[in-house]
């Protein structure tokens, strides 16, 4: 008995020592990319200029700083939420489609955010409180109709799916309802775009997330405790009925306000948490390598966003939405053929 005790410490090690190696590489990666995206712009700068320009120096400081650092910046505090609010859902749920996105949560803050434009006029304030209005009360519907099978399951991601359907039917009405001026900004922000962020519009969500983010690392040990089920959480001294309502506000915090900072950006929270899973060799769903994938998923988005049609900035939105239908068509097949 002792022996298997040892052996399962030292596994427990191994997968440990590996999720920190594994975020060391992604965060590294990250960064170098995060650099080759301030030197992408109308066209691509010499990386000594953006160096300069970093530190405050030369012709290039005001467009690095100004102009190139918080589209970055944006993308990165935004896909690590976006990556770790599906780690969230995904432990929570303990189904690998059970994404913020999938189960109409992006939906329903994109509803609330349509409502604060149209009846409140869209301030910043008014969208973020919209925005989080609408992902609670998606949420809370998903969860109402699903109580049957609890948080897990398959049932909950068909269930979120026709939610989702709904509330995409209904943004839509709202939209052909507005007016002109309005429903073509509100068109133009559901593709989801980090074009044009200044420090002005993202200072508020960074300061946001950064709560959450502490909230939500506060709840890491009960949200993978989330993954083993009820009874075994509660076997391990985790009350999860105590915590799960925290677990699910951070997660909808998270995508609530990215979406009301950017516009709906789809698939990151779906697909950042398997792949940082499987880089990090967790068994379950760590929250940190899904952070940093999301990071790195998001801001390569949107290099590819700025770079495919150049000039043309495409919406990061829809390049994510072009790789992630094709990785939920493979993670659906994967999903059926389990037993």
């Amino acid at each position: 008995m002792s022996g298997l005790v040892i052996r399962a410490g030292r596994v427990s090690a191994l997968i440990e020592r590996r999720t920190a190696l594994a975020s060391i590489a992604l965060a590294g990666v990250t960064l170098a990319l995060a650099f080759v995206a301030l030197c992408r712009g109308d066209s691509w700068d010499p990386p000594g200029e953006v160096l300069a320009g970093l530190a405050g120096y030369g012709d290039a400081a005001l467009i690095v700083q100004e102009w190139r650092l918080p589209r970055v910046a944006g993308a990165l505090v935004f896909g690590a939420a976006l990556g770790t609010a599906g780690a969230i859902f995904q432990n929570v749920t303990r189904n690998a489609l059970g994404s913020p996105d999938v189960i109409g949560l992006d939906a329903g803050a994109y509803t609330g955010v349509l409502i604060a434009i149209t009846v409140f006029g869209g301030t910043a304030a008014g969208l973020a409180a919209g925005s989080l209005a609408g992902g609670l009360a998606s949420a809370a519907a998903v969860y109402a109709l699903s109580l049957r099978s609890g948080l897990s399951g398959l049932r909950l991601v068909v269930i979120g799916i026709a939610v989702n359907a709904m509330l995409t039917a209904l943004n839509s009405w709202i939209v052909l309802r507005a007016q002109l001026e309005v429903a073509t900004a509100a068109t133009a922000w559901n593709a989801g775009s980090l074009n044009g962020l200044d420090w002005g519009e993202v200072r508020l969500p960074f300061l946001i997330l950064a709560a959450l983010a502490l909230l939500a690392a506060a709840l890491s040990r009960a949200t993978a405790q989330a993954a083993l089920g009820d009874d075994i959480a509660a076997a391990s001294g985790v009350a999860l009925n105590r915590y799960r309502l925290l677990i699910i506000l951070a997660g909808v915090g998270l995508t609530a306000t990215v979406t009301s900072a950017t516009g709906p950006i789809v698939f990151v929270a779906l697909a950042a948490p398997q792949i940082g899973r499987r880089v990090a060799g967790a068994a379950g769903t760590p929250a940190l390598p899904a952070a940093l994938t999301g990071a790195l998923l998001l801001l390569a988005a949107d290099l590819a966003a700025q770079t495919v049609v150049a000039p043309v900035q495409l919406p990061v939105g829809v390049v994510t939405t072009v790789i992630g239908g094709g990785y939920l068509c493979w993670l659906l097949i994967m999903e059926m053929r389990r037993p």
